[in-house]
């Protein structure tokens, strides 16, 4: 989008943005210690519908997979779209980390046809925790706070001075530190050149990946892999009411009824909108995704 500055930042903006992703990291570690561990408009994406999260309509289809060892493991599909279509079960799932699957999980992946695995991680969680990969699959990394060539698209000062403030006012930052971290994350998934290249990664390997079904995950599966999620969603058609009762599943799913706040979600929605106008520009300006890339994740997708 002309006008929209990415300029490269200085040693003071790295240091700020270091103490920001690195200061989250404990947030982004299972916080009860097991190893498991206002939006855009209607677009040509999808339909953001309002903030209800509640209505058999809006319900997260049941697992059809289980898995010990990674209890966020889960199908995107089976979600309605605004136009009416459906997005397809089998082909695509999230999760949290899996470097504690048993033997049964990764049979279970193996028969779903998982032939490949992205892990949006950190190389310190990376490091930390190996993946335990399905046989036969491809392993990606998709590195969302990568600090190679780390650049943003705003100056960081601005965006943390911002939702800070903003999270004040809200009160979207009332659950401790471990809600001012997160409500700080998500902005900066959006603002972050880094985040770009990662989602952009995650995205265009899923469209490509033919061949069988795709798995991304990064820790507790609901910071990077719940944005990543609510943007193949809304891309795919889906209302933004039904993106966001996938984004709560993930409090169920960990045991955990703070684990995600609906404001963090809605705050990176807002910063696309702030930064590009719209989920669209965001979409093609920020993650960069031509039309052959979307045309291809729609029809393997959406039936």
């Amino acid at each position: 989008m002309a006008g929209i500055r990415r300029p490269r930042v200085g040693a003071t903006a790295l240091a700020l943005a270091g103490m920001v992703m690195l200061g989250a990291a404990p947030a982004w570690a299972d916080s009860s210690g097991s190893s498991s561990g206002a939006g855009s408009g209607s677009g040509a994406f999808g339909s953001s519908g309002s903030a209800g999260t509640s209505g058999p309509e809006l319900t997260p289809p049941t697992p059809a997979i289980e898995l010990e060892g990674a209890r966020n493991f889960r199908d995107i599909g089976g979600y309605r779209t605004a136009d009416g279509r459906t997005v397809r079960t089998g082909i695509v799932f999230r999760s949290n980390r899996i470097d504690a699957l048993t033997d049964l999980d990764l049979a279970k992946l193996t028969a779903a046809g998982i032939t490949l695995d992205v892990d949006l991680r950190a190389v310190w969680e990376r490091d930390k925790a190996h993946d335990r990969v399905p046989a036969g699959a491809r392993y990606l990394v998709a590195d969302v706070f990568s600090m190679d060539g780390l650049s943003f698209h705003e100056f960081p000062a601005i965006t943390l001075g911002r939702v800070l403030i903003e999270g004040l006012i809200t009160g979207s930052s009332d659950s401790g530190s471990a809600g001012v971290v997160q409500t700080i994350n998500y902005p900066f998934l959006v603002n972050s050149r880094g985040a770009d290249l990662a989602f952009r990664t995650l995205l265009t390997s899923i469209a490509g990946n033919t061949g069988g079904a795709t798995l991304y995950h990064c820790t507790d599966g609901k910071g990077r892999t719940g944005w990543a999620t609510a943007v193949l969603l809304t891309l795919l058609g889906v209302p933004r009411e039904t993106v966001n009762a996938d984004f709560l599943a993930s409090n169920d799913r960990l045991g955990n009824p703070n684990a995600v706040q609906l404001t963090w979600l809605e705050d990176a929605f807002a910063e696309a909108d702030r930064l590009y106008g719209s989920f669209d520009g965001y979409v093609r300006e920020g993650l960069r995704l031509d039309q052959a890339t979307i045309d291809a994740l729609r029809a393997r997708l959406l039936m």
